[in-house]
């Protein structure tokens, strides 16, 4: 029997620049060999929009003093910030025998997986990708794809400040709702979310997690 594949898991610390974060991403899918193992990054970033490859400057409201960053992800606009869980998949997709719309249903399943198991009721929809709790939207994905190798990935917000999403159609929807975990687990933390959902992503991928940092 061939040996079951790593994910390896990064928890990085401290609020990580976009920019920079995107940059790294890039820089290791372009270094990538058939022998580099598959990463989960798991993080938070500091308050910024980003919009995606079709993204379109109408969505955006009023940003304030919030930076836009036009990122080469998928999908329209979002908000991320302090207490929402970033969790960035590098995947060779050859390797793994995914494509594109199989990764999305994977990443949703793994969001409603791990809200199942704390008895919260989730579902998806085929218009918007991304994980709903009685229609507000909880997890938000983006993924972008080269040399058959994909990076982003997605964003489930924790316990975070909400009202940002007010200045922006999330996702591209007018007055789309969105919730988080602390509203449904009153004592729901960003600590306890990296766990659920390195766990959930790796037996969905039936990847061995492997935490180096």
């Amino acid at each position: 029997m061939s040996p079951t594949p790593r994910l390896v898991i990064r928890r990085l610390t401290g609020l990580q620049d976009y920019c920079r974060t995107w940059e790294a991403m890039r820089d290791f899918n372009g270094a990538r060999t058939p022998d580099t193992e598959d990463e989960l990054w798991l993080l938070e970033h500091p308050p910024v929009f980003t919009l995606g490859q079709a993204g379109r400057l109408e969505h955006l409201l009023d940003v304030g003093s919030i930076p836009v960053v036009h990122s080469d992800r998928g999908g329209q606009v979002t908000y991320h910030g302090p207490g929402q869980l970033i969790a960035y998949l590098l995947l060779d997709l050859r390797r793994c025998g995914l494509g594109v719309k199989r990764l999305v249903n994977l990443l949703e399943q793994s969001v409603i997986d791990l809200l199942a198991r704390q008895g919260i009721e989730s579902d998806v929809r085929s218009e918007a990708p991304g994980v709903y709790v009685k229609g507000a939207k909880i997890a938000s994905l983006g993924l972008r794809v080269r040399n058959g190798c994909c990076y982003h990935g997605l964003a489930l917000n924790v316990a975070m400040d909400l009202e940002p999403f007010q200045r922006i159609n999330p996702c591209g929807y007018p007055g789309l709702r969105v919730t988080q975990l602390s509203d449904l687990i009153p004592d729901a933390s960003l600590e306890t979310a990296r766990s659920w959902v390195a766990e959930a992503l790796a037996l969905r991928l039936g990847m061995a997690p492997c935490i180096v940092g």
